[in-house]
């Protein structure tokens, strides 16, 4: 059956941990992160968030009842190792398909492998990898033996299920989604390894260097260990330099929270506030090639549409999160483009940052200036309690007034009514915002000075 595997050897008890905790399952010839894949929960490495005690799939594997589900998350976070291990927990048949090799033809016999195991009274696992990669036929051809029981269906998703999942397919099955691994995690997984090789350690600088490169990946942490150890020979220590040696331009990484990672961040951002989109096209390529998560880019692209541009062109704002959006339908390295476009889109749009400023004024305002009373006239007055009380009386309806506009009206609480937080600039559309307050405040004006009332002075609080 073309990209299927069916494996007894993965059900059941299982091969007996080794006393170092390591697995053992595989052949010594195999890649060490098959020999290091667990065989009982408690091998299990991260994810407590689902594993841990009174957690969804520990209570589960612990009353022996499983569910259909869809295991979302990263690269080598264990997802296929979870399928194992719960099929295993309830002696099941355990039946995987790879989405990218597997087609109808190998879904029938999948079916049919199910229901040659019911005859004998056991259960069947059936396991897809790549889940989001079979076509909208493909998924519905699950539904009816996952409706009757048949089998108990397992998607592994690297991509957002709510939109790479067929909705009947998905109401059927519970989303799990699963974390990458911390530092801490993936440095227990380094021991490990260690332990079954028998290697020589790695230096602290070699050890943080490997653990970023991996960023969360259980399986590349593996295969980079792998490859420096085979490639070290006899030596005392792992440094870094022999991590550069055998990896290469594999370690061309962004260590997360580190100065390499945040300075390409800051290079980017401020190449879109000076308006260069060849040089913010270039950081944001240097970022994606070392590894930074794309959902984290578009993200800061947000943020850029918000505080450089912001009412200079409002599209941008809409743009950067059409840009979030598709990079999520379509994944890496396709969605990538929308993120480009909307990069190049904030470096050459006008700037302002006159929301950004008069919403920083505000916040610091309202956080050393205490709890201001609501003018009556402003307040709700659902109750006839509450008008007797004079909530609501005074207020001018802007909808009945010329031009709908109440002019010479105040909003602000007393003794802060002629501040002014917000400054459009003269760039894109903030000059027809600037123009159209300069009109309002003038009628204000006009309208105070008709009234007879003079405004007041500035009573604005200090250090405003």
């Amino acid at each position: 059956m073309a990209g299927s595997l069916f494996d007894d050897d993965l059900t059941g008890d299982g091969p007996a941990a080794s006393p170092s905790g390591l697995s053992g399952a595989a052949m010594p010839g195999a890649p060490l992160a098959e020999r290091l894949r667990p065989t009982c929960l408690d091998e299990v490495i991260g994810q407590s968030h689902l594993l841990g005690p009174g957690k969804p799939l520990r209570v589960a594997f612990e009353a022996h009842r499983l569910h259909s589900m869809i295991l979302w998350g990263p690269p080598g976070v264990g997802k296929t190792t979870l399928a194992r291990l719960m099929a295993a927990a309830v002696d099941a048949r355990f039946i995987t398909l790879s989405a990218v090799l597997a087609g109808v033809k190998d879904i029938r016999e999948a079916v049919e492998q199910a229901q040659a195991a019911r005859t004998t009274g056991r259960g069947t696992v059936v396991f897809v990898d790549e889940v989001h990669r079979f076509n909208k036929a493909q998924q519905d051809a699950f539904l009816p033996h996952v409706e009757s029981g048949l089998f108990t269906f397992i998607g592994a998703t690297t991509e957002n299920p709510s939109f790479e999942v067929n909705s009947a397919l998905l109401s059927r099955s519970t989303v799990h989604v699963l974390k990458p691994l911390d530092d801490a995690e993936m440095r227990q997984l380094l021991l490990r390894a260690q332990a079954l090789l028998g290697a020589p350690q790695l230096t602290p600088g070699a050890e943080t260097r490997l653990v970023a490169h991996a960023d969360g990946d259980a399986r590349r942490l593996l295969n980079a260990y792998d490859n420096t150890v085979a490639a070290a020979g006899p030596v005392a220590t792992l440094d870094e330099a022999l991590l550069e040696r055998t990896l290469g331009e594999l370690l061309r990484r962004y260590d997360k929270g580190g100065d390499q990672f945040y300075d390409a961040i800051s290079a980017l951002h401020k190449s879109v506030r000076g308006s260069d989109p060849d040089a913010a096209l270039y950081w944001l390529a240097r970022m994606l090639d070392g590894g930074v998560d794309p959902r984290y880019v578009a993200r800061r692209v947000l943020r850029m549409a918000s505080e450089d541009i912001g009412l200079a062109d409002p599209r941008a704002l809409q743009l950067s999160l059409q840009a979030a959006e598709v990079y999520e339908r379509l994944g890496s390295p396709e969605g990538e483009l929308a993120l480009a476009q909307a990069v190049v889109y904030l470096a050459v749009a006008p700037k302002s940052n006159a929301v950004y400023t008069a919403w920083k004024a505000v916040r610091a305002l309202v956080r050393q200036d205490g709890t201001r009373t609501v003018p009556d006239r402003l307040r709700n007055a659902p109750t006839g309690l509450m008008k007797a009380l004079g909530h609501g009386q005074g207020y001018r309806y802007a909808h009945d007034e010329a031009g709908g506009f109440a002019a010479g009206e105040r909003y602000l609480p007393d003794g802060l009514e002629d501040l002014q937080f917000y400054e459009p600039v003269s760039r894109g559309l903030e000059i027809r915002i600037a123009e159209r307050l300069a009109q309002l405040r003038q009628a204000n004006e006009q309208a105070r000075a008709s009234a007879g009332r003079q405004t007041p002075g500035d009573s604005s609080p200090p250090g405003v």
